[in-house]
């Protein structure tokens, strides 16, 4: 892995960290789908004046056009929605430490449809993984207590390794850049079903909420996909991915200065053992 993959995917990884935060400050003020809708017009609209600026973005071929959308959906509008929901009942650091789980999701996808490899002790490690999940799940919810958020977080995992694996062949054909754009942008377009009563929620929204959103469009979602994906082109899914198991640590630290919050012990206890699972399948079990 090169040296600029590598401070690229570390940029992504420490915004992205940061936007486990800065979604539950956003949620004092804004419900969820208006958070998203505001977090990626802020976004898209930032990629399109660099976009005219540069003129590096080609419009995308038509053949291509229904799987750039279905990046952009699985990408942005389901990953981001589901995980938006679910934080209004899950912590930030417990949302990070589900969301790690995605690489696991990655390297089973990758496994069955881009002839990635894993060996036994890679097996073993997603065994682990999930035990890890399941005391999470259990610490979110204090026993066996339904809390739904920490399911939909769940889906937005899932939702995130599938759009990785599937936007890895069209790296043959488009620019890191031009997929950051046509992801952000297609899944922007779908969360326009959320506009009825936005302006009177941004008009109602305490001004530091809506801070804590433009940085969110800013910086994890617009400077932060651009990295990842640019990483994501120079190496593979597996090892980009595994940089994932960074971010629960950081989030919890970064949501403790800013939120003054901090996940259950058995939460915490789970999301180690989960990142043990990951570590042992994105290191060794490849």
């Amino acid at each position: 892995m090169d040296r600029k993959a590598i401070f690229a995917v570390s940029i992504s990884v420490l915004f992205w960290s940061s936007a486990f935060a800065g979604i539950r400050d956003g949620l004092k003020s804004y419900q969820p789908g208006h958070l998203a809708l505001l977090r990626f017009l802020v976004a898209s609209g930032f990629l399109l004046i660099y976009a005219l600026i540069t003129r590096k973005v080609r419009f995308p071929k038509l053949k291509d056009i229904p799987a750039v959308a279905v990046q952009g959906i699985l990408g942005i509008t389901i990953y981001h929605i589901a995980l938006v929901y679910g934080e209004k009942t899950v912590t930030a650091g417990t949302a990070s430490l589900i969301i790690a789980l995605s690489s696991i999701f990655s390297s089973l996808l990758a496994f069955l449809f881009l002839n990635e490899t894993l060996k036994k002790i890679g097996w073993l490690g997603i065994l682990v993984s999930f035990f890890g999940g399941i005391l999470i799940v259990l610490g979110e919810n204090q026993g066996f207590n339904l809390n739904i958020g920490v399911f939909l977080i769940l889906i937005a995992a899932f939702s995130s390794s599938v759009y990785i694996v599937c936007q890895k062949p069209y790296f043959k054909k488009y620019t890191p850049l031009e997929l950051t754009c046509y992801t952000i942008w297609g899944g922007t377009i779908f969360l326009l079903y959320f506009v009825p009563g936005f302006v009177s929620a941004v008009n109602g929204a305490a001004f530091s909420h809506t801070l804590s959103v433009i940085y969110l469009g800013l910086f994890p979602a617009a400077i932060g996909y651009l990295t990842w994906t640019y990483a994501l082109s120079k190496t593979p899914v597996a090892v980009v991915s595994s940089f994932i198991y960074l971010q629960p640590a950081l989030a919890i630290f970064i949501a403790w200065l800013w939120l003054k919050e901090i996940p259950s012990f058995v939460s915490l206890v789970g999301g180690a053992i989960s990142l043990i699972g990951v570590i042992m399948v994105t290191k060794w079990g490849r």
